[in-house]
């Protein structure tokens, strides 16, 4: 699998013209890989029929995501805004993106 495409200041990833919050870039390798180890059981776990135990799970899921800063508060400092789950070409990545898209 290819490392999805990242926006030139490396806040975001691009899904299909879509921007997605990246990871945090400070993390300690080790605290990103025990967040993404987390991450990724209780994904597995979300699919249970149990539904207080599915609770539990997406519980898990949004503590680990924020954990990485890929929700809630922003990980960078500049005061600049969040354009999480907004479509590139939306956004001030739109130059950018039209340009890289088309490759």
């Amino acid at each position: 699998m290819s490392e999805p495409l990242r926006t030139p200041d490396g806040r975001y990833i691009v899904v299909r013209g879509r921007l997605w919050r990246a990871a945090n870039p400070h993390l300690s390798p080790e605290d990103r890989q025990v967040l993404v180890d987390r991450l990724m059981s209780a994904r597995r776990r979300v699919w249970t029929t149990d539904i207080e135990a599915k609770a539990r799970a997406r519980a898990e899921v949004d503590a680990a995501k924020r954990g990485l800063g890929e929700r809630g508060e922003v990980w960078w400092t500049d005061g600049s805004p969040d354009y999480n789950r907004h479509m590139a070409k939306n956004t001030p990545y739109a130059d950018w993106y039209a340009r890289i898209a088309d490759v």
